[in-house]
């Protein structure tokens, strides 16, 4: 009797040998034959992927495929892991809660302008093109946001600008503790803001103007307020207003302030002594050092045996001042004014060429051009020229450069607190702590952040701008 076609189904054998199995795939049909069912193999399918093997056994049992271009149509994508991720840091830092006094389609704006500053920072324009692209559009809050929406935003946001930042300083300061502040600049395009003003640039860029930012910060290097001053404001000028904020705003009464020494100057510590409960702590500039040397206070050998020592001055009354040495620091010193020198008298050596050519007769003119020779790297102080009518001559002060050589690698930290409170040591790398606040404006500036340029026309846009990319950075450093 004729074999007749049956069903196809794919058999897996396992054998056994010497305590190992193996595993056969095969490819067999059933049949009747004289009233009798049978099988027959049509083929070892062993060799094929596991994956293959499954997709051939469900297409057997009657299981339909067809090619995922063909079955499926993409009608709209939003990215989310990113979004989500800052979305849940913002919500691990009560973020919602600090924003509680807003409305509810401000708040969920203002999460959302965050967390576009945290990954894509770019214009508030291309901020609300942008939510088009992810899962915040799914907010109706956000996906019918306009930008005059996003500016009404920033704006309720800086009204509220002094209770997140009391919120934030009883959360993360408290009495007695450590306060990081400095200062640095952001410049601005155009010529309509009011703050914008020439100043001390820090972006390099020259003949921009900018607005400064003082930044507070907690002992772990937590961004917690931001105050934005006028461009020309110099950075000691800043520090009995933050006193002020910290006194009346986070009704802190003693607090530790940490600046750097262009900061804490010596008149600005002598109004902290004689008005304020404020300990701080700071360091000498190179010319006080240089004083304290040729007074004897501080002398290399105080490094014979240990980079670091205590010592005292009357020129500081009630100041300790822990002397440290760094290896490394000095190295990189040296190494700087040796490169500064020979660039230096590259240009002198020209000058003096074209001096003895006849190019410049006059000594005024050679003065001019001198003058620029020597401010070009900042290391005139150095050199011992001469220039007359026709002539020009130069060589270094070998012993101005040992002189200062001598002292590479050393700083001074000064401080307030006893020593029962702050040890020599504790109270160096409180100061070192300062390199938190650096890092915090190199993320403000960077390309994550971009706080700057400044492109708003008025005072208050300026001001949330830089309250809200500050937000973002506290987020961000969460994360």
């Amino acid at each position: 009797m004729a074999k007749r076609p049956g069903a196809v189904y794919i058999a897996e054998i396992k054998t056994r040998y010497k305590e190992k199995v193996y595993t056969s795939y095969l490819l067999r049909r059933t049949y009747r034959e004289n009233g009798k069912v049978r099988q027959q193999t049509l083929g070892n399918l062993s060799a094929l992927p596991p994956e293959t093997i499954a997709l051939l056994r469900a297409s057997l049992r009657g299981q339909k495929f067809i090619p995922d271009h063909e079955g499926l149509e993409v009608r709209r994508s939003w990215h989310h892991g990113h979004v989500a991720a800052v979305g849940a840091m913002l919500r691990r830092l009560q973020m919602p809660r600090l924003l509680a006094s807003l409305k509810p389609e401000v708040r969920e704006r203002i999460q959302a302008l965050l967390i576009a500053r945290v990954v894509a920072a770019q214009s508030k324009l291309a901020t609300r093109r942008w939510w088009q692209t992810t899962s915040l559009i799914r907010t109706p809050a956000v996906a019918d946001a306009s930008v005059d929406d996003l500016y009404e935003a920033m704006d309720d946001l800086l009204a509220c600008q002094a209770a997140v930042e009391r919120a934030l300083a009883k959360r993360h300061l408290r009495e007695g503790g450590i306060v990081l502040y400095d200062l640095s600049s952001s410049y601005v395009e155009g010529a309509h803001c009011p703050l914008a003003a020439r100043g001390y640039n820090r972006d390099g860029k020259v003949g921009k103007k900018q607005v400064n930012d003082g930044l507070v910060l907690d002992a772990e290097g937590r961004p917690l307020a931001v105050e934005v001053y006028p461009g020309n404001t110099g950075d000691p000028q800043t520090i009995p207003h933050q006193i002020q904020r910290l006194k009346e705003r986070y009704h802190l009464s003693h607090v530790v302030l940490v600046g750097d020494r262009g900061m804490l100057t010596g008149v600005h510590i002598e109004k902290l002594r004689s008005s304020t409960d404020f300990d701080w702590i700071s360091a000498l500039r190179s010319k006080e050092i240089q004083a304290l040397a040729d007074a004897g206070v501080v002398a290399p050998s105080l490094f014979d045996h240990h980079d670091l020592a205590e010592v005292s001055s009357p020129d500081y009354p009630s100041e300790r001042l822990v002397v440290c040495r760094n290896p490394l620091l000095a190295e990189h010193r040296a190494r700087t004014r040796r490169e500064l020198l020979a660039a230096t008298e590259v240009h002198l050596e020209r000058l003096q060429r074209r001096v003895a050519a006849g190019h410049l007769k006059q000594a005024a003119k050679s003065g001019v051009a001198l003058g620029r020779v020597l401010n070009r790297f900042k290391v005139g102080k150095h050199f011992v020229c001469e220039v007359a009518d026709g002539s020009f001559r130069y060589h270094r002060r070998e012993d101005n450069i040992a002189r200062e050589a001598a002292w590479d690698g050393v700083y001074i930290v000064r401080t307030s607190v006893p020593a029962d409170s702050l040890s020599s040591t504790q109270t160096v790398a409180t100061y070192k702590s300062l390199q938190h606040a650096e890092q915090a404006f190199r993320n403000l500036k960077s390309l994550d952040l971009q706080i700057r340029p400044l492109r708003h026309w008025t005072e208050p846009p300026v001001r949330a701008h830089i309250f809200l990319s500050t937000c973002a950075q506290f987020a961000r450093q969460a994360a």
